[in-house]
């Protein structure tokens, strides 16, 4: 079988809006945000979903609460959807840590990680999420470098091409896992 996955952007927050990346800190929707996930909520909640993963970062978290509250789908907090950790660059401006990216697809950030390990939780959750979802439709809400990594796994795309890339923004991004995806 194959599991159907949804993959959407924590909504907007107030780090978002000053240029900051914020990786680990926990960071808070701005009002706009607020709305988007208002919107995101209106957009799923009759797509078909089993269930909706998501990090346990707040911004993350307040999404889904806004996004799905008052519905019966589960919500489930998971730190392997956690962004990268930026380590003593989390809550840095964007155009100092931007550039460092390509820097660190293997190589940690100091204090903090590479953008191979969130492949590797990634990875380890989308184990988890066939074995007990195979066949479902599975939200994810989640961080761009989580974004990375579903496209590295399940699309065979370059971790050094998608760090350096522009962040565009859809609603929402489709993937297929079949159950031997690995």
């Amino acid at each position: 079988m194959t599991l159907h996955l949804v993959y959407e952007t924590h909504s907007i927050t107030t780090d978002n809006e000053a240029g900051i990346a914020t990786g680990w800190l926990p960071g808070e929707l701005s009002a706009r945000g607020r709305a988007a996930a208002t919107e995101l909520g209106a957009r799923r909640r009759d797509d078909g979903l089993a269930a909706v993963y998501v990090s346990d970062l707040a911004r993350a978290v307040e999404t889904a609460r806004i996004a799905f509250s008052g519905t019966a789908i589960p919500v489930h907090q998971d730190a392997r959807l956690r962004e990268c950790n930026y380590g003593r660059m989390n809550g840095s401006r964007n155009e100092e840590q931007q550039p460092r990216r390509v820097h660190h697809i293997d190589d940690p950030w100091p204090g903090g990680e590479s953008y191979r390990q969130v492949v590797a939780r990634t990875a380890s959750l989308l184990d988890d999420l066939v074995r007990t979802w195979d066949g479902s439709r599975i939200l994810l809400i989640a961080h761009s470098a989580n974004r990375w990594s579903l496209d590295h796994l399940l699309l065979g795309r370059e971790l050094r091409e998608l760090a350096t890339a522009e962040f565009d923004w859809q609603p929402g991004w489709e993937y297929e896992v079949p159950g031997d995806w690995r």
